[in-house]
């Protein structure tokens, strides 16, 4: 059986759950609560070290981090999540990392309560969000402005780089950002919430 220890709300673990859908492999899921800690607990330290989820079990494996775990499944099951050539590969790589990688560190909620109580309250929760998911899915945008860019990030083939881009809109949409300026992000994401893979995948679907 593969289990998958996630949150709901958790982009990480929304991209890994989109992975699973698409490829078509069924999986238990095991909620990790990050509003009361359970991350931090002796159980999820022990799967995870860094204290984070998910952690996919799969295969005799026990495997962290959501671009690991989307790579290595594009690997051993296919499904085109990874282009075939290696510019393909980079770019959509360079897609996944400018939304993991870039918007994702500094919007993770325990970064943001930091940036909070550090201020005094001059910075709120929510003006931190809008800032740098605005101003990292405007980088997006741009990047998309490019000729492999079709229905998808990647030409008309889901690859990691959309498993990234709609849990990013989730929470762009969450903290209020303003998409009218970003109608490439915006088609893309219409286009894949249309696929049975991604809606079995949304928060709603796991809501605690």
């Amino acid at each position: 059986m593969t289990v998958l220890y996630d949150y709901w709300r958790s982009s990480a673990s929304y991209r890994v759950r989109i992975a699973l859908a698409h490829l078509g492999v069924a999986w238990q899921a095991v909620p990790v609560n990050l509003v009361d800690g359970s991350q931090r607990g002796t159980d999820n330290l022990a799967r995870n070290p860094q204290g984070l989820v998910p952690t996919l079990e799969i295969d005799g494996l026990r495997l962290t981090q959501s671009l690991a775990i989307i790579e290595y499944l594009a690997e051993t099951r296919g499904g085109g999540l990874m282009p075939a050539d290696a510019a393909g590969r980079a770019r959509v790589r360079a897609l996944s990392y400018a939304v993991a990688m870039e918007i994702h560190p500094v919007c993770n909620l325990s970064v943001g309560k930091y940036a909070v109580d550090a201020s005094g309250g001059a910075i709120t929760t929510e003006s931190w969000m809008r800032h740098f998911i605005a101003k990292g899915l405007a980088a997006l945008e741009q990047m998309l402005d490019h000729p492999a860019t079709g229905r998808f990030c990647h030409g008309d083939q889901v690859t990691m780089a959309d498993l990234c881009l709609v849990p990013q809109v989730f929470n762009a949409r969450r903290w209020g950002v303003d998409l009218a300026p970003l109608p490439r992000i915006t088609a893309i994401e219409a286009a894949l919430a249309e696929l049975p893979s991604v809606q079995v995948a949304h928060p709603d679907q796991w809501r605690e």
